[in-house]
C-alpha cells in the first residue's frame, strides 16, 4: 500500500495548487487524479482570472463587488482572503511562466467582466483556465511529485473521526487500492452533470462532496447553483462571457436588445444570476425551448483576434455561425456551484485530517453568487491555503495504516453491482431521469411544489440504483461500474441541493424561488448546511460572518 504525508485527490488548477503548496514545505506529496490532470475541468475556464492590479483599483473594491454580487451570503473574511491574495497568486502564475496577454507596455492586459466595478480580469484569451492548467502541470512534473492518474476515489478512510487515507478504483488495471496519508485534501471539482444542460466536464459527477458528505462532513450553501447566462442550447457549450465584456448585447427573437429592462444600469455587464433570469424571463417558458441572441456583430475585430480567438473558431466548428457577423442562439444552463464542503479560512473540513479546495469546497467566498473570473482566483488563492494547511498538519499527525479490509469491501461491493440481474433499467437511465427531474423543478426559477416533487423523485430513483446490475463484468477501464458509482455520488449531491433548497424560503442571488420573491434578511442572512444522520439527511443552519459590508438592496 503506497503511504504519503499528503495526498491531493484532484487533478485541477486547485489540486495542483495544493500539491505544490504541501511539496515546497517538505512533504512527501502526491496527486490522485480521474482524469489526466491536462483534462481536467479548470481548462474550461475562459474569461479570466480577477485581481485589483491597477493603480485605480484595490483589494477592498474587489470585495466589495464580490459581496455584492453574492447577494450578502458570503462570508466575508474568506472574501478579503482572497481579494487580498489574489494579486500574489496572479504574479505567480506569472513568473512560472503563464503567457498572459499583454498590452503594447508589456503590461497585463485586462478586461472587465460583469459584476465588476473595474477592469481587473487578467486574461490568456480566451482560454485562460487552460493556460493556468498547463502551467502548473509543467511545475508539477519538474517538482517530481507522485501522480495516480486515471484512479478514481471509493472511499475515505476514516478511524476514531480521523481521514487517514482512501480507498481508490485504478481503472486502467480495474483494480481497487490503498492508499495511506496522514492529511488528504478534496479538489475533485464540482456536480454540473447533476443537470442535463451544463457547461460541466463529464467527469464532473460530484464525486469528493459525495464522499466527504457520506463520510460525515458538513456541507454548505447546496442550494446555490449558478447557471451561466450564455451557453448554446441543446449542446452545453459556453459562450464566454468575455463576449459580454467586450460588448456584445443580448437580443430578443425579434432583435430588440432587453438586458436594459431587467437591469437598467448594468444591462448585459449584470452579473450571471441577473442576466440569467433575464433572459429566462425573455424566452417566456421556464423550462421550454427557446434562445436569445448574443450579437457580438459590433465588437472590434481587432480586440476579437486578440481576445476571443478560440470562441469564434468553436462556434463556426460547432454552429456554423461566425460570431463577429451574425447573432448566436443561447440560453442559460447549469455552469458551477457556489457550495460545497464545508471549510475554515485555511481549507479545513469538519473532519480532521480532511481538507477541500476549489469548486468541490464551500469556505463562503461567493455566497450565492459567483463573480466571473473568481473560479481561478479562488482556486489558486484557497488551493495554496488548503496544501499549506495539510501540510502542517499531516507534519505532527500520526501515521495511521488504511487496513486492506477496506479494499477488499470495495471489490465486494463491486461484485455484488456485477451479480444482480440486468434489466432494462440502469444507472445511465436513472442518471438521465435525475437530470430531467433537476432541469424541472430546480433550475433557475424554483418553487416548494416543484422541490418536493425533485425529493420525491430523488428518493425513487435511489431505490431504483438499489436494484440494478452493472452489465460489463470486465476490468480494465470498465465505464460501466464507473457510471454506477457516478449515478450514486450524482443522486447525494442533488438530494443535498434539494434539501437545501427546500429549505432556504426565500430568492437570494443563484436561488430564484417564484413562490417567495424576496430577500428575507432577518430570517436567511444565513447558510444552509446539510449532514447526515445515520442514513437520513439532516438541515441546520449557521450565521454569516459580516465584516465591512452590511447587507443592501442589491441593484445593478
Amino acid at each position: 500500500m503506497p503511504e504519503h504525508d499528503v495526498l491531493i485527490v484532484g487533478g485541477g488548477i486547485a489540486g495542483m495548487r495544493s500539491a505544490m503548496e504541501a511539496h515546497r514545505q517538505g512533504l512527501n506529496t502526491a496527486l490522485l487524479s480521474k482524469t489526466h490532470p491536462l483534462r481536467s475541468h479548470s481548462c474550461t475556464a475562459q474569461a479570466g482570472i480577477n485581481a485589483a492590479l491597477k493603480p485605480d483599483d484595490s483589494a477592498d473594491s474587489f470585495a466589495a463587488d464580490t459581496v455584492k454580487a453574492g447577494d450578502y451570503l458570503n462570508e466575508q473574511p474568506a472574501v478579503e482572503i482572497l481579494c487580498r491574495e489574489a494579486s500574489e497568486a496572479v504574479l505567480e502564475m506569472d513568473a512560472m511562466g503563464a503567457p498572459f496577454s499583454r498590452q503594447a507596455d508589456g503590461r497585463f492586459d485586462v478586461r472587465k467582466l460583469p459584476g465588476a466595478s473595474h477592469a481587473r480580469a487578467v486574461f490568456a484569451g480566451d482560454i485562460t483556465g487552460q493556460t493556468i492548467l498547463h502551467t502548473l502541470y509543467e511545475q508539477l512534473l519538474m517538482a517530481g511529485i507522485v501522480t495516480y492518474d486515471e484512479a478514481v476515489i471509493q472511499a475515505l478512510a476514516i478511524t476514531d473521526g480521523t481521514c487517514h487515507g482512501v480507498i481508490a478504483y485504478d481503472l486502467r488495471e480495474g483494480r481497487f487500492f490503498n492508499i495511506g496519508a496522514r492529511a488528504v485534501v478534496l479538489a475533485t471539482g464540482g456536480l454540473g452533470r447533476v443537470y442535463r444542460r451544463t457547461t460541466a466536464s463529464l467527469s464532473c459527477t460530484g464525486d469528493g462532496i459525495s464522499l466527504a458528505y457520506q463520510a460525515g462532513a458538513q456541507l454548505m450553501d447546496m442550494e446555490m447553483v449558478q447557471f451561466h447566462p450564455t451557453v448554446l442550447p441543446g449542446k452545453g457549450v459556453l459562450v464566454t462571457e468575455a463576449v459580454l465584456a467586450e460588448g456584445a448585447v443580448l437580443r430578443s427573437a425579434d432583435g430588440t436588445a432587453f438586458m436594459a429592462r431587467y437591469a437598467p444600469a448594468a444591462a448585459e455587464m449584470s452579473p450571471r444570476d441577473v442576466t440569467a433570469r433575464a433572459i429566462e424571463l425573455e424566452i417566456g417558458a421556464r423550462n421550454g425551448d427557446g434562445s436569445v441572441l448574443l450579437d457580438a456583430t459590433g465588437i472590434d475585430p481587432a480586440r476579437a483576434s486578440k481576445g476571443l480567438k478560440h470562441t469564434r473558431e468553436l462556434l463556426l466548428a460547432l454552429q456554423g455561425l461566425d460570431l463577429l457577423k451574425e447573432p448566436v442562439p443561447v440560453r442559460p444552463a447549469m455552469h458551477r456551484q457556489m457550495g460545497g464542503i464545508r471549510t475554515d479560512l485555511e481549507g479545513s473540513t469538519t473532519l480532521p485530517g480532511l481538507y477541500a479546495a476549489g469548486e468541490c469546497a464551500c469556505a463562503g467566498v461567493h455566497g450565492a453568487n459567483r463573480l466571473g473570473g473568481n473560479t481561478l482566483t479562488e482556486a489558486l488563492v484557497f488551493g495554496r491555503r488548503a496544501g499549506s494547511a495539510a501540510a502542517r498538519y499531516a507534519a505532527t499527525a500520526p501515521a495511521k495504516p488504511v487496513p486492506e479490509a477496506l479494499a477488499a469491501d470495495a471489490q465486494k461491493l463491486a461484485t455484488e453491482s456485477f451479480d444482480r440481474t440486468v434489466g432494462e433499467d440502469s444507472p445511465s437511465a436513472i442518471r438521465s431521469d435525475l437530470q430531467e427531474t433537476m432541469e424541472r423543478h430546480v433550475g433557475v426559477h424554483r418553487d416548494a411544489a416543484g422541490l418536493q416533487n425533485a425529493q420525491e423523485n430523488i428518493q425513487s430513483l435511489n431505490e431504483r440504483l438499489s436494484r440494478v446490475g452493472v452489465p460489463n463484468t470486465g476490468a480494465v477501464f470498465n465505464t460501466s461500474l464507473l457510471g454506477y458509482y457516478e449515478a450514486g455520488h450524482l443522486l447525494r449531491c442533488a438530494e443535498a441541493v434539494v434539501l437545501s433548497a427546500r429549505e432556504r424560503t426565500e430568492s437570494r442571488g443563484a436561488h430564484a424561488r417564484t413562490d417567495r420573491p424576496d430577500r428575507d434578511d432577518k430570517r436567511w442572512l444565513k447558510h444552509t448546511l446539510v449532514s447526515l444522520d445515520g442514513e437520513r439527511p439532516r438541515a441546520d443552519t449557521a450565521d454569516v460572518t459580516i465584516t465591512k459590508w452590511a447587507p443592501e438592496p442589491r441593484v445593478y
